[in-house]
């Protein structure tokens, strides 16, 4: 892709994102979360391959009936109660439409089908907008939307955590095992975000620098499914070995930085006497730390077959740059001992 046009889809991602940040109108919103997908259009079909077009065609399809149905419930809004601030959205009706809405944008189950789908075929780095840049803005919408609809946002979350662990399960692909690692993560969230959205923002922030891990290492060893993984150790020795424990750290283990927002949650829950809600939502993350291993034995534990075929990308050096993996590697490791200090900044 010629360099300018990428700067200026780029441009027009940060600023779409930026607006919705900035925004306490619904129609402002709306316009910045429309920037936002209409941005990433070209970056998602810029390889003219059928998955790509059909990946790209499913996610505006989606975008486009998700910001229609957020346009439809803000202007009900302003019907029934003359208010056009994202803040003032008292009416139940366009309440839960809007928490809907957003919900199919950021893809929380049970609206999650097309996010797998979506993400399987795209190359890693869009892969990544897509799992990260893409989910701050609608985000910002339900942190501000979140003291209503308490009920809906538990169903979400819990409903979340559960398909995006039993999805996994059965998948050989990495991309479709990490749209479904993300619909749980966003779970996690939803889950805790009426009693403490620090926490929530705590969780979106371990989220981001685990993804970025993961996908930078799936990028480094051009992996896209499970076999092409055993390649690595040949590739890579020292990545290979640190990779589990990025793996691990995603499926929220001590004492990785993973365990922590896991941790918090767990506890909040339990002090707003929603046990059952907290021990479903454990459960679930066994589901999710299933597959995490199942990644980790075939990369660090299975050799692949020595083949002529399989051995000449083994030995070609890298050119990707290093230093981003390096250091959200460090963060994802081991940020844990650090919990106090970031809870103290989150909440002050």
């Amino acid at each position: 892709m010629n360099p300018y046009i990428l700067a200026i889809l780029l441009f027009g991602l940060g600023l779409g994102t930026t607006i919705t940040f900035a925004s306490s109108h619904w129609l402002l919103a709306w316009m910045g979360l429309e920037m936002n997908t209409l941005a990433i259009i070209p970056l998602m079909a810029q390889h003219h391959h059928p998955r790509a077009v059909e990946a790209t065609t499913k996610y505006f399809l989606t975008q486009a009936a998700a910001a229609a149905t957020l346009l439809f419930a803000s202007v009900t809004n302003a019907w029934l109660t003359g208010q056009w601030e994202i803040q003032q959205i008292t009416h139940p009706l366009p309440s839960t439409m809007i928490t809907l809405a957003l919900a199919l944008k950021i893809g929380l189950a049970p609206l999650h089908a097309w996010l797998p789908e979506v993400l399987q075929g795209l190359d890693l780095t869009t892969g990544l907008i897509l799992s990260t840049w893409q989910k701050l803005a609608p985000f910002a919408l339900i942190l501000q939307l979140q003291p209503s609809n308490s009920t809906l946002l538990i169903i979400l979350g819990l409903t979340s955590t559960l398909i995006g662990g039993w999805g996994g399960l059965n998948q050989t692909q990495l991309r479709k095992i990490l749209a479904y690692s993300s619909i749980a993560h966003l779970g996690w969230m939803i889950l805790i975000l009426q009693f403490s959205p620090s926490i929530t923002l705590l969780t979106l922030l371990t989220y981001l620098i685990m993804t970025f891990s993961t996908f930078l290492v799936f990028k480094l060893n051009k992996s896209t499914n499970i076999n092409t993984l055993a390649t690595s150790w040949a590739k890579a020795p020292a990545m290979t070995a640190l990779t589990p424990l990025i793996l691990l750290s995603l499926g929220g283990l001590p004492p990785l930085t993973g365990f922590m927002p896991k941790w918090l949650i767990l506890q909040e829950l339990t002090k707003q006497g929603l046990a059952p809600t907290a021990t479903l939502a454990a459960l679930s993350a066994l589901l999710s730390l299933y597959f995490y291993l199942r990644l980790s034995y075939a990369m660090t534990l299975t050799i692949s077959p020595n083949n002529l075929t399989g051995s000449t990308p083994w030995r070609l050096p890298s050119t990707q740059l290093t230093y981003p993996l390096a250091t959200s590697t460090a963060m994802t490791i081991c940020l844990l001992p650090l919990t106090p200090a970031i809870s103290t900044l989150l909440t002050s």
